[in-house]
C-alpha cells in the first residue's frame, strides 16, 4: 500500500471513530470526546470541532502510514497496534487533566478514569480494525502486474515465426 493510501485509511478510519463518539459518550455515561480534546486545545472559537476533527484525521493519517511501513516489514494487526498505542499514551491523560485550558467543558472531561479509559480502548479497537480493513481493501484493489508468458508467440517461443531463409551455400 502506497504512503498516501494509507493515510487516507488512517484518516477515514478518524472519521468513523469521530461518528461513533456521540453515541459511546451516551453508553459510557462521560463526556470524553477526543475531537473536543483536540479542538479545544487550539482554539477556544466556535470552530474547535472543525480544528479537532482536522488535527485527529492528521494524527490517524500518521498512524496509517506508521502501520503500512510497519506491516511490510512484518505482518501486524491494526487492532493491536491500536490498542498498543492506548495503552503507551493514556498515561499522558494526566496532564490533560491538569493542563488543558477547557478542562471541565463540554467534552473535555477528566480523560485519566476507568470510563475514559473504557470509552478510549472501544474508539482504539474500533480505529485499528476499520484500518486494517481498508488496508487490506486497498491491497486487493491493486493492480496485477502481468508476466511475462513464454507460450506460444510469447517471447522464447520460436514456434509461431515464419522460417528465416537460409543463404545459398557456395
Amino acid at each position: 500500500m502506497s504512503r498516501g493510501r494509507a493515510a487516507a485509511a488512517g484518516a477515514v478510519a478518524t472519521l468513523v471513530w469521530a461518528a461513533v463518539e456521540p453515541l459511546d459518550r451516551r453508553l459510557v455515561r462521560h463526556d470524553y470526546s477526543d475531537v473536543a480534546v483536540l479542538g479545544k486545545a487550539v482554539t477556544r472559537s466556535s470552530h474547535w470541532r472543525a480544528a479537532g476533527i482536522g488535527l485527529h484525521m492528521l494524527n490517524g493519517a500518521a498512524f496509517g502510514v506508521a502501520y503500512a511501513e510497519l506491516n511490510r516489514r512484518r505482518r501486524v494487526s491494526g487492532v493491536r497496534l491500536a490498542l498498543a498505542e492506548h495503552a503507551a499514551l493514556f498515561p499522558l491523560g494526566h496532564l490533560v487533566d491538569r493542563f488543558h485550558p477547557s478542562g471541565g467543558e463540554a467534552g473535555v472531561a477528566k480523560l485519566c478514569s476507568a470510563r475514559a479509559f473504557v470509552q478510549a480502548t472501544a474508539r482504539h479497537a474500533l480505529f485499528g480494525a476499520v484500518l486494517e480493513r481498508l488496508a487490506a481493501d486497498q491491497a486487493r484493489r491493486r493492480p496485477r502486474i502481468p508476466t511475462r508468458r513464454r507460450g506460444p508467440g510469447g517471447p522464447g517461443n520460436d514456434r509461431n515465426r515464419p522460417p528465416q531463409k537460409m543463404p545459398p551455400v557456395a
